[in-house]
């Protein structure tokens, strides 16, 4: 693959890509799901409630994560871009994938596995030096499979249907393109590079980058606190925590098949919206809720079928706004994740430093506190994001030092 897009006109327009190399492309990021599902939905309880670290100190451990994961996007995405045509039959987008998924392999058995050589007597701050190497070169790993992986899509296909098509099947969902006629870029005369440092002069840039990010903080944050919800603030088994994640995966999953014909009805923009609001629904009855028992499923359903559609639609934007610049596309998904790991990172540490209870795991005040945390992270959150959609309907994206007589 080259490091940049096809002169306009040069020869006839690409053929699909057959169902085997679409299938291919989805498999890719399997196991970037499933250990960034560990990671968020789980690494807390098991480091609080298994381990019995302090709250700040698996607070600590999840933030140098994601602060590793934020700081490895960016640079792996300039690597990537600059290493075009310099990786052999490969090219650098799937060599970096392969590296990537070596560390993931590697690093992440030791951060779910007890402490080798630690015991009862072993200070707290040993753990955690011994954990941190793991932590780190797994958020490389994965930072690396992510980008490259991203990256491929609007290398692969130009047309808008396979762009979302393609995202949707990363994420293990099925959705289509609201309707090719109307784009979310506006269309503008193209110009040979786009470099890195020019995409940090388009406002453009930092419209969807918050967006984006506010979609991953919803998404995120939700999923790491889910368990301790339900384990503390609704007090259910914990057969719940295995089986509230699988129904907000599945509802994601089967609403998808929705989407088709709501995006040709309403558009993106509003297709996000209508998102939106089933999140914030989810967060009303939370807030509303002090018990739901077995209505938790219900609840599960809405934020499960609620994050499917902002987070597949928030990655489209950003694959229409990448558009024909596929040379610095790389760059751009990293610069994106790199906001979204950092706030996330962030975000945890401080409702980490809130926790109420000092001596034990979960006392009567953390009842309350998870509570009012997923409200939080879905209601609070999803307010910010519709600021930022907001944004996006009174100004369109569009790449102003490639609009015609602009000097990038």
């Amino acid at each position: 693959m080259g490091p940049g897009p096809p002169a306009a006109g040069a020869g006839a327009p690409p053929r699909p890509l057959s169902l085997t190399a679409r299938l291919s492309y989805a498999v890719g990021h399997f196991l970037n799901d499933l250990c960034a599902s560990m990671w968020f939905t789980y690494l807390l309880l098991y480091l609080h409630s298994v381990r019995a670290y302090s709250s700040r100190g698996a607070g600590l451990l999840l933030l140098l994560g994601q602060v590793a994961d934020g700081l490895c996007t960016p640079l792996v995405g300039y690597e990537a871009d600059r290493a075009a045509g310099r990786c052999g039959r490969c090219g650098p987008r799937k060599s970096w994938h392969l590296v990537g998924t070596f560390c993931v392999l590697l690093s992440f058995p030791f951060i779910f596995s007890p402490c080798l050589g630690c015991g009862e007597t072993t200070p707290e701050w040993v753990a955690l030096f011994y954990y941190g190497p793991f932590i780190v070169i797994f958020q490389f790993g994965w930072a690396a499979t992510q980008i490259a992986h991203l990256s491929l899509i609007p290398e692969l296909v130009t047309n808008d249907h396979e762009k979302v098509e393609l995202t949707a099947l990363r994420e293990g969902r099925q959705v289509e393109e609201p309707d090719e006629h109307s784009p979310l870029l506006a269309p503008a005369t193209a110009r040979p590079l786009l470099l890195w440092k020019h995409w940090l002069r388009e406002p453009a840039f930092y419209q969807v980058g918050f967006l984006y990010m506010s979609t991953r903080l919803i998404v995120n944050l939700s999923q790491t606190y889910m368990a301790m919800y339900l384990t503390y603030s609704l007090n259910l088994p914990k057969k719940f925590i295995a089986t509230i994640p699988l129904v907000m995966y599945l509802s994601g999953f089967f609403s998808s098949f929705l989407m088709k014909p709501v995006n040709k009805w309403i558009g993106r923009n509003m297709t996000y919206f209508v998102g939106l609001l089933v999140i914030l629904a989810f967060a009303a009855w939370v807030a509303l809720a002090e018990e739901l028992g077995v209505a938790v499923y219900a609840a599960a359903v809405l934020l499960g079928t609620g994050c499917a559609t902002i987070l597949v639609t928030s990655l489209a934007m950003t694959a229409d706004l990448i558009g024909p610049h596929t040379h610095s596309g790389a760059f751009v998904y990293g610069a994106m994740s790199f906001s979204d790991k950092v706030a996330n990172g962030l975000a945890v540490m401080v409702i980490q430093s809130l926790y109420p209870c000092a001596s034990e795991l979960c006392c009567k005040a953390c009842m309350g506190f998870y509570h009012w945390v997923m409200v939080a992270v879905t209601g609070g959150v999803g307010m910010a994001a519709t600021l930022s959609l907001c944004s996006l309907l009174i100004w369109p994206l569009h790449l102003r030092s490639w609009a015609p007589g602009a000097q990038p």
